[in-house]
């Protein structure tokens, strides 16, 4: 016999991007009567619409969606700060009697809202020499040691992504471990169920170009112009964004913007598999197929997944 209990705490849907987590974060939130809280790291800042693939106001289907658009294009991301932001959105949302439902691709934001996770802190001294560093050597030089020192760190972080090597390079050096030895097991600060969504390579492949394309077809050219005209080459995270990155560069001349676009696919196609490998190794993660055969019936089948985590 099955007793009564309460909804899971949290939902997270997670899973490599361009697999379809939006539309069923925006489905679950109205069936559960809840409310989506992002975790993409880009989709915080403001004016970073299309390029990020950030839902419009009519596809999210009138459920509110929380922390999009709260930074401006210059302010650098911290962890920690959304880790702050997130839980306060989840705590209210519990205090409500409604169901947070996390959605994002962006792996240590998610185990940041979720798990118990304290984040390392800041030496300038360390960072400066750091930075100096990178701005000298450049950032595959400082991903090769990074890579030494840690192989893990070495391959969840791209070896473009001079900030986040600098930060790794640096909690090694505080703390004498590696970086990757910093994040704890899974120690949930809530009870949570993970729904992750699964498309096969090639499926989803296919899907990032066509994604990309429509991202050019709908103004992603002008949409980077402008927010350059508001700081966003200046910003140390943001203009490392995939797209915006790559137009930048065509912006400056350094590259067609025919070579953008095709860059952009690939960068995006790599990290597809980074955010891949990064949920497949959180065992709690129940995957569900996000391909084209089985769309119809993945929203009914994570329904049914929550309603199971409930009863069982």
């Amino acid at each position: 016999m099955r007793s009564a209990a309460p909804a899971p705490r949290v939902i997270a849907v997670v899973g490599p991007t361009a697999a379809g987590k939006s539309d069923l974060g925006v489905f679950l939130a109205q069936r559960l009567g809840g409310e989506v809280v992002n975790a993409d790291s880009m989709q915080l800042y403001r004016g970073m619409d299309i390029g990020t693939a950030k839902l419009t106001t009519q596809e999210r289907g009138g459920v509110p969606h929380r922390l999009l658009d709260i930074w401006d294009v210059t302010e650098t991301a911290s962890v920690a700060e959304y880790q702050r932001l997130a839980r306060a959105e989840i705590d209210r949302l519990l205090a409500e009697g409604r169901t947070p439902v996390l959605v994002g691709g962006s792996g240590l934001y998610v185990r940041g809202a979720i798990d118990a996770l304290e984040f390392p802190g800041t030496d300038p001294v360390i960072r400066a020499r750091i930075e100096e560093e990178l701005t000298v050597r450049g950032s595959g030089a400082l991903h090769a040691r990074l890579a030494a020192a840690d192989p893990e760190a070495g391959k969840a972080i791209l070896p473009s992504n001079g900030r986040r090597i600098v930060r790794a390079l640096e909690v090694i050096e505080i703390t004498g471990k590696p970086f990757t030895a910093n994040l704890p097991g899974h120690d949930a600060v809530y009870d949570t169920v993970q729904i992750g969504v699964d498309v096969a390579r090639p499926e989803l492949d296919e899907r990032i170009a066509l994604r990309v394309d429509r991202m050019w077809e709908a103004g992603l050219v002008d949409e980077v112009r402008a927010l350059e005209a508001q700081g966003l080459r200046e910003g140390r995270t943001a203009s490392r964004a995939l797209g915006y990155q790559q137009v930048l560069t065509a912006l400056a001349g350094e590259c067609t913007e025919l070579q953008a676009r095709e860059e952009t696919v690939r960068a995006t196609k790599r990290f597809a598999r980074r955010q891949d490998s990064w949920f497949r190794r959180d065992p709690r993660v129940h995957w569900l197929s996000g391909a084209a055969e089985d769309r119809a019936e993945l929203p009914h089948l994570a329904l049914t997944l929550v309603e199971r985590a409930v009863t069982a």
